[in-house]
């Protein structure tokens, strides 16, 4: 199958790997670069003050990322153009050889704005102990997978994702990374928010 290529901008890649590097957690399906430092995203240590930007992957997380950053510098768009988003706001899940995103949220000053992609189950307890702002992006289901769906054809480093109806069917039915879509909302888990 053809693929479509974008150019290489140095930027932080998000890319998924095969499916046999995937793994679960209750019930969710991650990739297996998660699952080697899980125990540090499960015991990272919000502070209060910390904005918790969250999302399904492809629902507009650095769309809210940049609406976000741009308020807490009072619309400066020059204050927004110091770094690339991914160095302004930690991808708590992100982990590549030698570096992670729970290390660079622990090495930023307070007040941090971090990001993550784990549905509401999986979130770090001290996010809700400290009683941190969390801010959920959500996008229509069927947007979602469509970019998605677009998104995994043209990235080099993603699997094939087949053909739509393939690609849609796995959607469906919640196995493939990421998975939940349904489990990733608030709402699934709305005993843990406060009235």
């Amino acid at each position: 199958m053809a693929k479509n290529k974008v150019e290489q901008t140095g930027e932080l890649e998000q890319s998924l790997p095969p499916q046999e590097e995937l793994f679960q957690i209750n019930g969710v399906i991650l990739k297996k670069n998660v699952r080697d430092i899980w125990d540090r995203i499960w015991n990272f240590q919000a502070k209060p003050d910390d904005l918790l930007i969250a999302s399904y992957p492809k629902a507009g997380t650095t769309w809210t990322q940049e609406i976000v950053d741009l308020i807490q510098n009072n619309g400066d768009v020059e204050k927004s153009r110091r770094a690339p988003i991914h160095l302004r706001h930690a991808f708590l899940e992100w982990a590549r050889m030698s570096n992670s995103g729970i290390d660079q949220a622990n090495a930023m000053p307070s007040p941090r704005t971090l990001k993550t992609h784990l549905p509401v189950q999986l979130l770090p307890p001290s996010f809700w102990e400290k009683k941190c702002k969390i801010i959920y992006v959500a996008r229509n289901a069927k947007d979602t997978v469509v970019s998605y769906y677009h998104f995994q054809r043209m990235n080099e480093d993603l699997p094939d994702p087949g053909s739509w109806d393939e690609y849609f069917e796995t959607f469906l039915a919640g196995k493939g990374e990421p998975s939940g879509w349904n489990q990733s909302s608030p709402l699934s888990a709305s005993d843990k928010l406060s009235p």
